[in-house]
């Protein structure tokens, strides 16, 4: 059935090639049509047959995002969530295998009436049913849907094919599609070249399915010729063909396609004629200020980024971007030294972590670098550096105190040494009798109470409590706990509902107490949940705000605050940069 008449679909696809950056493109557009006044989300579906993205490895599909509702979804969801602050949801982000599986589903439940069931209708009616979802709440004017993949995959065909089914249902005036595609420059022949472009959109147009707008990503400059010309071939007008050079920031990409009126021409192809009369300047005013800060910091500090799959850039995604954030926040740049915690040893430690401002240990699974991950957490915590453990940060993290200051020398997580004597990490009650791996850890926003006094409640503004996401299947073990407690461990933030610990802690400088004075550190934080995943541009999370912050005074007290450094190119590319910023 077709959708409320006044919600708009908005289709994002790609062609050429991968990696052409439509998650950013999608999240770009939202913000600009937010800008006007619109109510947007963004949804993503995954061509691939994994139910979700929550069984892959890091190194195969990057980092898993989490939803509030405990979603493991792809990577795009935190960007999205980062542009709009707008939560997603389980409906945001749909697979192949999500699909199948609900039309295998309702195939046993007799809900075809004895059919036999083909790719078309009913594969194609469950993924316009999911294209429909978010739609039928209510809550929102403009659906923006990125279909994963390069237009002439076979894993893609399906969803091309709902985008055309859908698109004459919903009637031309409420429905559009924003092709990406690559305009290659060879060297040789000192040229754009537009075939590419033009054989990818022929491919869709074999599909039944005419873009509206082509983003042509380029090294170069696209001439007005070029434009025309791909106008021409690829039956657009030239006003909706964009340039999509490479630019200095992704957060500059908002800017760039505003530049070149992008939201003007879908408002316009989606007769949205009232939100044409706003004018967004305003609402990105705090965007535009961001970029200023992000792009002339007062100085540089080195963060360690200690973990397993530090050798894949999108592994660590949302930590790296929030860092990202939160350093803009407080005026500095923050380079990330990636530690690989394999190589991390007592006999190399002070020399890998030597000049570091901070240590934040990231999250994982498995036993492969713990060991390297614990001595870095001692290191820190001997060494008065700022110390952020996240997840299985922080499990290591009570790991290293139990051992070397509560007295449990074989202490351990049951994850990697089930009989261990002293398992002050254990797997959760519930989860001792799971056998599937997929959506059935601990997943999504659980609440956090705060401790009065603590560094936690600080950092939090002084609130009662919070609500946080969540993805693992070990705990501090409640047995122990206490031992840790006698220790001087502060357990600083805990889940009222399952007595669970969520955050650890050391005792500041000025704490009171027996043995305080001994353990004192400046700034030493270990949460079980992902802060990660609830920081957005207009809203860094201030844990890591206070931890970059942490940093860059640990630097001025030792005297490592640099100044800012441009990032090293491996060659010469001309990056973009909006006009609004370069103008001050």
């Amino acid at each position: 059935m077709p959708a409320d008449p006044a919600v708009k679909f908005l289709f994002v696809t790609g062609g050429v090639t991968s990696s052409l950056g439509k998650g950013i493109v999608s999240a770009s557009l939202g913000r600009l049509l937010e800008a006007r006044g619109l109510r947007v989300t963004i949804q993503k579906f995954d061509p691939y047959i994994n139910v979700d993205a929550g069984t892959m490895n890091p190194f195969e599909h990057g980092e898993v995002y989490v939803t509030d509702d405990g979603a493991e979804t792809d990577l795009d969801l935190g960007h999205y969530e980062r542009y709009l602050g707008v939560p997603m949801s389980q409906a945001n982000n749909v697979t192949t295998g999500r699909v199948y599986s609900g039309v295998i589903a309702k195939e046993r439940a007799g809900a075809y009436l004895g059919k036999t069931v083909q790719v078309v209708p009913h594969v194609i009616d469950e993924i316009k049913g999911w294209m429909r979802r978010l739609a039928e709440t209510g809550d929102y004017d403009v659906i923006i849907t990125e279909v994963g993949g390069t237009a002439g995959d076979i894993e893609s065909l399906p969803y091309l094919e709902a985008i055309r089914q859908l698109s004459l249902e919903e009637g031309r005036e409420n429905t559009a599609l924003v092709h990406l595609t690559l305009v290659p420059y060879l060297a040789a022949a000192g040229e754009l070249k537009t075939k590419p472009t033009q054989h990818s959109v022929k491919t869709l147009q074999s599909y039944g399915l005419q873009p509206d707008v082509l983003v042509a990503r380029t090294e170069h400059p696209l001439p007005q010729d070029v434009r025309r010309k791909i106008g021409l071939f690829c039956n657009v007008g030239p006003e909706a063909v964009i340039e999509a050079l490479d630019a200095e920031s992704i957060y500059e990409v908002p800017l760039l396609l505003r530049e070149q009126k992008l939201d003007e021409v879908v408002l316009k192809r989606l007769r949205l004629d009232a939100a044409l009369d706003v004018d967004p300047t305003a609402d990105l005013e705090d965007w535009v200020e961001f970029l200023r800060r992000l792009k002339a910091p007062e100085g540089q500090v080195t963060v360690a980024l200690v973990g397993k799959y530090v050798e894949h850039q999108d592994a660590y995604k949302s930590i790296s971007e929030s860092l990202l954030l939160a350093a803009a926040k407080n005026g500095v740049q923050v380079e990330v030294r990636s530690v690989l915690s394999d190589d991390v040893t007592a006999a190399n430690v002070a020399e890998t972590l030597d000049g570091v401002s901070g240590i934040l240990v990231a999250p994982g699974f498995g036993d492969r670098g713990i060991d390297g991950k614990i001595e870095a957490v001692r290191w820190a915590r001997e060494t008065g550096v700022p110390f952020f453990g996240i997840c299985l940060g922080m499990q290591v993290a009570t790991i290293e105190f139990a051992r070397h200051v509560a007295g449990l020398a074989d202490a351990h997580s049951t994850e990697f040494e089930p009989d261990t004597p002293a398992p002050v990490i254990s797997m959760m009650a519930e989860q001792k009798t799971v056998t599937d791996k997929g959506g059935t850890m601990r997943l999504g926003a659980y609440t956090c109470a705060l401790g009065e006094g603590t560094l936690a409640r600080e950092v939090y503004g002084g609130t009662d409590a919070v609500q946080e996401r969540h993805r693992h299947r070990y705990e501090v073990n409640n047995d122990l706990r206490y031992r840790l407690r006698e220790a001087g461990l502060v357990f600083s933030g805990m889940n009222p509902d399952r007595d669970l610990v969520e955050i650890i802690e050391l005792p500041r400088p000025d704490a009171g107490g027996d043995g305080a004075a001994d353990l004192a550190h400046p700034w030493f934080v270990g949460v079980q949940f992902h802060p990660e995943y609830r920081s957005r541009v207009r809203e860094p999370h201030p844990l890591f705000v206070h931890f970059v912050r942490a940093a860059v005074a640990h630097a001025q007290a030792g005297g490592t605050f640099d100044a800012p450094t441009q990032p090293s190119r491996t060659r010469k590319v001309r990056r973009a940069t909006a006009r609004v910023l370069a103008e001050k």
